[in-house]
């Protein structure tokens, strides 16, 4: 019992930490694409960097919302 609760542990944290890669890569690699497209470098990056950082933060205050309800 006490093997199945730390490998669903650590799967939690694993998808954790994908969750937050992609809500920081994805904007960011969408406004370097989209700044290549459009030729405006460097401000679609820009932009995909502030949305990436404003997806982290929810992220982090779901998190809390989680932990806390437990």
């Amino acid at each position: 019992m006490t093997n199945n609760k730390k490998s669903t542990d650590y799967l939690e944290y694993v998808s954790l930490g994908g969750e937050i890669a992609a809500a920081l890569l994805v904007p960011i690699l969408l406004g370097y694409w989209l700044d290549s497209y459009f030729d405006t470098s460097p401000w679609l990056l820009l932009v995909g960097c502030l949305i990436g950082i404003v997806n982290i933060f929810i992220l982090i205050f779901k998190l809390n919302d989680r932990l806390s309800s437990k």
